[in-house]
């Protein structure tokens, strides 16, 4: 098998009925299949999925969450690549075959990801489209660890004028649509399973990238995403595996020479942002943050194993690709949107 397409599903019987259609129509080739790997869902999910014949189906009996899902299906993949793809992802012409193709003759890159756009904004019929919030053309992190894209900054998404039409490297490709060599993915462990969900592909792509290989966007393919198809971006728990898995991303793979400060100043920014939810009424989403740091003290112990395994088989102990600016700095005190 040359590429499994896989979509994991749980309790996304309304994505699969509008966006599954398109994934099997526009996902064609020999040696590529499409695969729903169900995640204990109990919805109608699973009858759907019998109206799709030419779909390979495997099932859960339990929500093992995004990270693990995902690990346990590519353990039943025999394939060269696999495609991690969101549910509420609509794909369009032969979005495969551009990263297809870049993956085979750069043999140096572990993984890739399309142009992200949103399409809440392609079916709002906005006269210039806007990136989506997960991947956009590219994602990137900063110094301290603060995720952002080529498109996509904290909260404020660009509009696609064609600005970031050129396919580069970049440090991490999104979960929502993310190709990779399947045997790279095992031995690098797959996602991170103590995530649950969310920030899971950044950590994966952190210890790609430690251990000698690339990471792109390939511009030429263009999906569309809704984004917030499970949890909402300002649902509280979305807030709390955000904040945490951060931290852990950070403890696992922060050289030494770093880690002793970035910690300590994203314990000051992480309070600040309890705070700021508190006088704009988010009461939830402080608590959720309060939550996170101490969960994250109580799983540290369990994620030093974790962190010496990367440390020791790291080639390079902080790729080049991390920025050395703060997004929050250039954000919030200059007023940098793009």
């Amino acid at each position: 098998m040359r590429c499994s397409v896989i979509i994991l599903n749980w309790n996304g019987e309304k994505w699969l009925r509008k966006f599954l259609p398109s994934v099997v129509a526009t996902t064609k080739g020999e040696g590529i299949e499409v695969v729903v790997a169900d995640n204990g869902s109990t919805d109608s999910s699973l009858q759907v999925l019998q109206e799709f014949p030419t779909v390979r189906v495997i099932t859960f009996d339990q929500n093992h969450g995004f990270a693990e899902g995902y690990n346990r299906a590519i353990n039943q993949i025999d394939a060269e690549y696999v495609v991690l793809l969101n549910s509420d992802v609509e794909t369009t012409g032969e979005w495969l075959l551009p990263l297809l193709e870049y993956m085979d003759s750069h043999s140096d890159t572990a993984a890739c990801q399309p142009k992200i756009l949103s399409w809440r904004s392609k079916e709002a019929q906005d006269e210039h489209i806007q990136f989506e919030h997960a991947g956009a053309a590219g994602g990137y992190i900063d110094s301290l660890g603060y995720p952002y894209c080529r498109g996509r900054i904290l909260g404020y998404a660009e509009t696609d004028h064609g600005q970031y039409d050129t396919t580069t490297e970049c440090f991490w490709a999104t979960g929502a649509c993310l190709l990779i060599r399947t045997n790279i993915y095992k031995e690098c462990g797959g996602l991170d399973a103590g995530f649950f969900a969310h920030m899971e592909e950044i950590d994966l792509c952190w210890r790609l990238q430690c251990r000698g290989w690339k990471v792109a966007c390939v511009t030429e393919s263009v999906v569309y995403h809704v984004g917030g198809g499970a949890l909402d971006y300002e649902n509280p728990r979305k807030t709390y595996l955000n904040f945490r898995n951060n931290l852990l991303m950070l403890y696992k793979n922060l050289p030494a020479s770093r880690l002793w400060w970035v910690m300590p100043v994203r314990f000051v920014l992480d309070y600040v942002a309890m705070m700021q939810a508190l006088f704009t009424s988010k009461t939830q989403n402080a608590k959720a943050i309060i939550d996170a740091r101490k969960d994250y003290h109580k799983m540290k112990a369990d994620y030093k194993e974790k962190r010496n395994e990367n440390m020791l088989l790291a080639k390079i102990a902080y790729p080049n690709s991390i920025s050395k600016r703060s997004i929050i700095f250039d954000y919030y005190l200059l007023g940098k949107r793009k």
